[in-house]
């Protein structure tokens, strides 16, 4: 786990300047919080506000990101002030962050602006019921919100817009089983969220009428960025396994801290960055710093004690059931539904990325397969959150788990193959071979024969010498049809099929 997080490849940095950024701009969002005289509570929305703001934006253009982060407010506040006024009347509360649940997972039908509202929304609601904010507390938590969104806001547009002049980041439009109604999955999704959620409150309210809500979190962010039954089980099993961790950590780090502000700070600091930079590779790892980010401001709050660590514990693991015998039980979308087509788009993709780049060698002024590429990089990371499930190590079926493992294998060798291809053709010494053309023809041809079932060419062997673009060409042919055993087994089997 520690190698996947700090050895996982990370092209560009990307990784490290979101996270960076995001340290930067939550920072000055509760400076400037703090400055303009709100109060440690008020410092807390402002900064979780911020935190949300930098972490959910994930529209393809700069100008998108701008619309969506300027749109936050709009849709936030007024549920946080009906989470304030609905707080001394428990009932009323309950349905409407349930009717927020499930309003929340339903927007992501309209894409990465309807995910990101909906995560919004739910979260100020959720953050009302951590803050226990009340009608006369609203007016500061409403500026600290808005003052918190344009603080985030420059840095990420004009301190350190980082993506200005780079492709417009590849964002896979989501599966469709095509229809409308319960056919949807973000209809599926959202009946079964609304479901977890209602058994998380109720069950949760049991174990602690205080603190009920970290229950009905759990099961919320066990639903996002996921598509299938094995999907949504893994997150849920993984967001306990970083809770716990985290709790861990709680006990040697934060609590000996009693809320110091000089180092509770330096530490938010810390958890922060491990949140962002560890988000794209390991949800344990994203959570276990949530955790400790979340132990840190109930110290600044003064009421963190080993036993609130405890009772966090239990009650995401109340969220994570409420989850799983969500998708279990009403509608679900079984992993095989999911895994195929996206690892058919992600093949597809391969095909379309050395079409590019051979079209670039070529000579094409408009061939660019950078936006190609980033594309590749998302459907990959589709990929392996769709096929997680089936490699987890409690997955009861040693061989699918050994087939998964070699496609992901593969995939990866795809991969990298197309990026040193794709770093020759950006060389403007890179001279064109004839045999290219040939080549990217037997690629697609591997591609067809993956993704309609027919049995491919054979892969022509390597001529000497080869110059490095082919070369890379050859090495992404042997994957491809090294990919047909795996892909289809014995008797032609799906691989979430068998």
């Amino acid at each position: 786990m520690l190698k996947k997080v700090f050895v996982a490849p990370d092209p560009g940095r990307a990784r490290l300047r979101w996270a960076s950024r995001a340290v930067l701009g939550i920072g000055l969002a509760a400076v400037v919080c703090l400055f303009v005289g709100h109060s440690v509570v008020g410092a807390v929305t402002g900064g979780l506000a911020a935190l949300l703001a930098l972490f959910t934006v994930a529209d393809p253009t700069v100008r998108g990101q701008a619309a969506t982060t300027a749109l936050l407010p709009v849709v936030g506040l007024p549920v946080l002030g009906a989470a304030a006024a609905l707080h001394p009347y428990p009932v009323a509360r309950d349905l409407a962050f349930l009717a927020v649940v499930g309003a929340g997972v339903y927007a992501r039908r309209w894409g990465p602006r309807g995910h990101s509202l909906g995560v919004f929304a739910f979260m100020m609601f959720f953050t009302a019921q951590f803050l226990h904010a009340t009608p006369d507390r609203l007016p500061e938590l409403s500026a600290a919100v808005l003052l918190s969104v344009l603080s985030a806001a420059a840095v990420r547009f004009g301190l350190w817009c980082y993506e200005r002049g780079l492709p417009p980041a590849a964002a896979p439009a989501p599966l469709s089983t095509g229809g409308g109604g319960l056919a949807r999955v973000t209809t599926r999704q959202a009946l079964q969220a609304m479901a977890g959620a209602g058994f998380a409150l109720v069950v949760g309210e049991l174990v602690s009428g205080q603190r009920w809500y970290w229950a009905v979190g759990a099961t919320w962010w066990v639903f996002v960025n996921t598509a299938s039954r094995g999907e949504t089980l893994v997150r849920g099993f993984r967001r306990v396994l970083g809770t716990l961790i985290g709790v861990g950590l709680g006990f040697l780090v934060a609590v000996p801290l009693h809320g110091a502000p000089v180092p509770t700070a330096a530490l938010l600091a810390v958890a922060v960055f491990g949140i962002f930079y560890s988000a794209a590779v390991s949800y344990t790892w994203m959570m276990l710093w949530v955790t400790v980010l979340a132990e840190l401001l109930y110290g600044l709050l003064g009421v963190l004690t080993p036993g609130l660590l405890a009772l966090r514990l239990g009650e995401t693991a109340v969220g994570a059931l409420g989850a799983a015998l969500a998708v279990l039980v009403l509608l679900p979308v079984t992993t095989h539904a999911t895994t195929d087509a996206w690892i058919q788009r992600a093949l597809r993709c391969v095909h379309a990325c050395t079409a590019e780049a051979a079209a670039r060698l070529a000579g094409s002024p408009s061939a660019d397969p950078a936006p190609r590429v980033a594309e590749l990089e998302q459907l990959l990371g589709r990929v392996r959150l769709s096929v997680a499930p089936l490699v987890h190590p409690l997955n009861p079926s040693p061989a699918r788990k050994r087939r998964a493992r070699r496609v992901l294998a593969l995939l990866d060798d795809c991969a990298r193959e197309i990026r040193g291809l794709v770093a020759v053709a950006a060389d403007p010494q890179a001279s064109h071979d004839a045999r290219l053309a040939a080549a990217c023809g037997r690629v697609e041809s591997a591609v067809e024969a993956l993704t309609g079932g027919a049995a491919g060419p054979a892969v022509a062997a390597a001529e000497s010498p080869v110059s490095p673009a082919l070369a890379h060409v050859h090495g992404l042919e042997h994957a491809l049809a090294a990919l047909a055993e795996p892909l289809r087994g014995a008797a032609g089997a799906r691989l979430v099929g068998a």
